[in-house]
């Protein structure tokens, strides 16, 4: 894993939104799609640190087509292996 990226969204939709947008505007693979609960849900996505960046920018700006809440987001240059078996 060369990178991970996280966009946490209130709502599913505005999540789905956040990740197509994402893998339409770089080259990331989608790793997990969290339910966290009350609503918030986490898209996790990897790739090398500059395409996972740019889907992280594009994807944070994409739940204001669905009027869901951005809540929070993440870029984690070659994470831990210890994190990598979280994920």
């Amino acid at each position: 894993m060369k990178a991970i990226g996280m966009i946490e969204t209130r709502g599913f939709i505005a999540a789905i939104e956040a990740l197509d947008s994402m893998a339409k505007a770089a080259n990331v693979c989608l790793v997990d799609l969290k339910r966290v609960g009350s609503g918030l849900v986490t898209v996790i996505v990897e790739g090398d640190v500059a395409a996972v960046s740019a889907a992280v920018e594009i994807g944070k700006t994409a739940h204001s087509k669905t009027g869901g809440e951005l809540v929070s987001f993440n870029v984690i240059p070659r994470p831990h292996a210890e994190l990598c078996k979280i994920l």
